[in-house]
C-alpha cells in the first residue's frame, strides 16, 4: 500500500524518516510518496486533508483534528527545545514592556500563523500582534535588513542567529516549561482517520522502528540529511537532531500525552483554537 507522506527538510525530520523511506527497516508492506515542505505549508495541506500522513504543528492539529489522528511515534517534544524570540539590537527588547503606552507597532516575523511557536508567542507577548508571516529560514535576514523588529525562530536557526550578530529576547520553550512543568509539544506526525485501523497501527510501528534505527545508527542517513538541510555544517545538523529527537520521538508516553493535552487545554481556555471533540491520540 502506498501512502502520501509529508515532512520538513529539517534534520530532525529527515533523521527519523530516513530508515522508513529508504527501506532500512521492514515497512510491513507500506510504500511512501514523499513531499518535503516547510511546516506551515504542511499545516495548510493538513487543513485541506491532502496527505495521508504528515508532520504538522501541534497548534495546527487543532484545526485538522477532524481529518487526522496523532501517531505515538515521531513527535518533537522536549525540554529546552522551544522557539526563540530574537532581535537585532538588544535595546529593542526593552521596548516590549512600554509598547502599549508608546503606541508603537513592533513587527515580528513569524514562521506561520498556525505554528506552535506563534501560539507560544501569543501566550507570552499578546501585545505583539503586528505579525508578518514568512518562511522560517528568511526571518534572520529580515531582522538584519531592519524589515522587522523581532523574529520568531525555529529549527536550526536556533544555532545560527548568534553568529549573525542577533540577540535572544526570550526562549519560549523555557517560558512554557516554567508555566507548566512539562515538555513543550512542537510538532507531531498524524495519519488520516479514514484509513483502516490496521494501516494506522502498521504505520505507527514502522515509524517507531525508523526512529529507533536512526538513534542506533545516527550516521546512517547523513547524506540524505545533508542534502535537505538548510545549515550544511554537520555539527549544527546534529545539534538540531539531538535537540528535537528524543524519547518522546520514540513514544509519547504518559508525560508526552499529558503535555499535548495541556497545550490544547491552554489554547482552548484562551479561545486560540476551536473546540476539539475528536480524540487526539491513536487508540
Amino acid at each position: 500500500m502506498k501512502l502520501t507522506l509529508g515532512f520538513s527538510p529539517c534534520p530532525n525530520d529527515t533523521f527519523i524518516f530516513d530508515a522508513l523511506i529508504h527501506h532500512k527497516i521492514d515497512t510491513e508492506g507500506l510504500e511512501f510518496d514523499v513531499s518535503y515542505e516547510d511546516v506551515e505549508t504542511l499545516n495548510q495541506k493538513a487543513f485541506n486533508n491532502e496527505l495521508a500522513v504528515t508532520k504538522l504543528s501541534y497548534h495546527a492539529y487543532a484545526y485538522a483534528v477532524e481529518h487526522y489522528t496523532l501517531l505515538d511515534a515521531g513527535s518533537a517534544l522536549g525540554f529546552g527545545v522551544g522557539p526563540l524570540l530574537i532581535c537585532k539590537n538588544p535595546e529593542t527588547a526593552t521596548r516590549l514592556s512600554g509598547q502599549a503606552t508608546a503606541g508603537q507597532a513592533l513587527t515580528v516575523g513569524i514562521p506561520g500563523r498556525f505554528t506552535t511557536a506563534n501560539f507560544l508567542l501569543g501566550l507570552a507577548y499578546p501585545q505583539l500582534d503586528d505579525k508578518r508571516e514568512m518562511l522560517f529560514s528568511d526571518i534572520e535576514q529580515a531582522l538584519l535588513d531592519d524589515a522587522i523588529a523581532f523574529g520568531l525562530i525555529i529549527h536550526e536557526n536556533r544555532f545560527t542567529y548568534q553568529k549573525k550578530g542577533l540577540h535572544k529576547v526570550i526562549d519560549l520553550g523555557d517560558f512554557w516549561e516554567k508555566k507548566t512543568g512539562g515538555p513543550i509539544p512542537l510538532g507531531g506526525i498524524v495519519v488520516q482517520r479514514q484509513l483502516p485501523e490496521d494501516v494506522k497501527h502498521r504505520l505507527n510501528r514502522v515509524l517507531r522502528k525508523s526512529v529507533e534505527y536512526a538513534l542506533a545508527h545516527p550516521k546512517s542517513g547523513i547524506d540524505f540529511i545533508r542534502s535537505h538541510a538548510q545549515e550544511m555544517d554537520e555539527a549544527v545538523m546534529y545539534q538540531h537532531i539531538d535537540l528535537y529527537v528524543n524519547r518522546y520521538s520514540v513514544s509519547l508516553g504518559t508525560e508526552g500525552r499529558s503535555a499535548i493535552q495541556r497545550l490544547f487545554e491552554e489554547a482552548a481556555a484562551l479561545e486560540l483554537i476551536p473546540p476539539v471533540t475528536q480524540p487526539l491520540f491513536l487508540s
